[in-house]
């Protein structure tokens, strides 16, 4: 039989990892070009991934819940005519000694060619050579070409044998704990720990160093043994990509935060209105459309919001197009896809667009394409019944405006104290390309359209 190996593909935007969440295929199983495979979770976002080429499922190199770098086999398919055949009986064993795993760097980029509907943007980052992953070992060893045998080179990844290599232990006598007999830092530790106690003692490694590729999970939770008074929870996917994001956002950018609280009662009358519109039929009318669209006329007002700060060329780079960013809280964690383009849809078309971004964003689907090229963000804090936050910019946009609860209280209207439906927007700004006057003069113009929405037309 032939066997091809599919590698974990680049799906986009230099992602260098990803943990498989679901098989949808098993050893045995027919396979088409095209046909979807298994799902995984990148940094941000889940993807399906279809296989390009047809053939017989022969072996599924890594369990669900393993975390796997770009460039490693995760799947072997027999392609030629023969069924899979049982593993051969065994020929002597190979003494031709298995290839340095070192040696699947050589292809380009260490990159798998695209995949259908998955294009790789074409990049002069260099990125780290792939070398000592367990891909190189893996299909030699256990593709139906032999059986991993005691003289075989310990499966452990790159972080995990300079760990090893720091602590000084040998990794040919460390017991392999991680799925497909693969090293963990947590048997390094043990292998280099002095004679325990009687009893083992439970996991107490910290979170590992966020430039090292999470190790192949064992558990979703890890808690100690007894009557735990503490779990830990593996730091990874969308949590790790947020957490690394907004560390360097609050470092980075020097954020400044204004508020203004108004009467937005004319604007859910508004709503009310739209919802029976004709040309409104069939589509999703509340609250956010309007701020969405009382936003892009204020960019409109203040281009020099919608804009870039490039510390390598030294430049502000202003946007003439926004890409209207919306933060989703998924079962994942916080995302940030934007609609593109944004300020050339019609209320009609933005309120479809911003319906298909939350209904992918729930499924889980939303892809990393949908999550680059932001230049404005709005937060909807007011949906959980909070009056106003100091949001942290999205790296890459200079501005972040964070909506409040919509609340009835008193307020003066025409002379005297009424019932009015009340608002908090909150707008934090990188302080080095607005200045206060602009961020002022931006987030009033927001306030003042959303107090008289007739402005969306007369300002547009």
């Amino acid at each position: 039989m032939t066997i091809r190996e599919f590698k974990m593909p680049d799906v986009g935007e230099g992602l260098t990892e990803a943990e498989i969440l679901k098989w949808y295929v098993q050893p045995g199983d027919t396979v088409t070009d095209g046909q979807v495979v298994c799902e995984v979770e990148t940094a941000k976002a889940a993807v399906e991934l279809p296989i390009p080429f047809d053939g017989t499922v022969h072996e599924l190199v890594f369990p669900e819940g393993t975390t796997v770098d770009v460039g490693q086999v995760i799947i072997s398919v027999n392609v030629g005519g023969d069924a899979p055949a049982e593993a051969p009986a065994a020929p002597a064993p190979v003494e031709t000694p298995a290839p340095a795993p070192e040696a699947e760097a050589e292809e380009p980029q260490g990159r798998q060619p695209v995949l259908v509907g998955y294009g790789v943007a074409a990049s002069s980052t260099k990125r780290r050579a792939r070398k000592a992953a367990p891909a190189a070992v893996v299909p030699e060893q256990l593709n139906g070409h032999g059986t991993v045998t005691g003289a075989s080179r310990p499966l452990a990844k790159p972080p995990v044998r300079k760990l090893a290599k720091d602590l000084g232990v040998d990794l040919t006598v460390v017991v392999a704990t991680g799925p497909d007999g693969i090293i963990t830092r947590e048997d390094v530790h043990r292998a280099a720990a002095p004679a325990a106690p009687a009893a083992p003692a439970p996991v107490v490694e910290a979170v590992p160093a966020p430039a090292a590729p999470v190790a192949p999970v064992q558990a979703s939770v890890a808690v100690a043994a007894g009557d735990a008074r503490e779990t830990r929870v593996p730091i990874k996917g969308v949590r790790k990509a947020t957490a690394a994001a907004m560390v360097g956002s609050a470092f980075t950018a020097p954020h400044v935060t204004e508020f203004v609280t108004f009467d937005i009662t004319r604007t859910m009358k508004l709503v009310e209105e739209l919802k029976s519109d004709k040309d409104m039929a069939g589509l999703r009318v509340n609250p956010l459309l309007l701020i969405a669209k009382a936003v892009l006329v204020a960019v409109k007002r203040n281009p020099e919001i919608n804009a870039a700060w490039d510390e390598a060329a030294q430049e502000i780079v202003l946007k003439h197009y926004v890409n209207l960013g919306i933060a989703a809280a998924t079962p994942r964690g916080l995302i940030v896809p934007n609609i593109k383009d944004a300020h050339a849809q019609t209320l009609p078309e933005l309120s479809k667009s911003l319906s298909e971004l939350v209904a992918t964003a729930r499924e889980g689907k939303t892809t990393p394409a949908a999550m680059q090229g932001g230049t404005f963000t709005i937060t909807n804090v007011g949906v959980f019944g909070v009056d106003t936050g100091t949001p942290i910019l999205n790296p890459g946009e200079s501005a972040i405006l964070a909506v409040g609860a919509i609340k009835l209280q008193p307020w003066v209207h025409k002379g005297k104290v009424k019932p009015r439906q009340v608002t908090t927007l909150a707008l934090s700004f990188d302080h080095r390309l607005v200045d206060g006057e602009l961020g002022s003069k931006f987030l009033a113009d927001v306030a003042a359209v959303l107090e008289q929405p007739k402005r969306l037309i007369t300002w547009s």
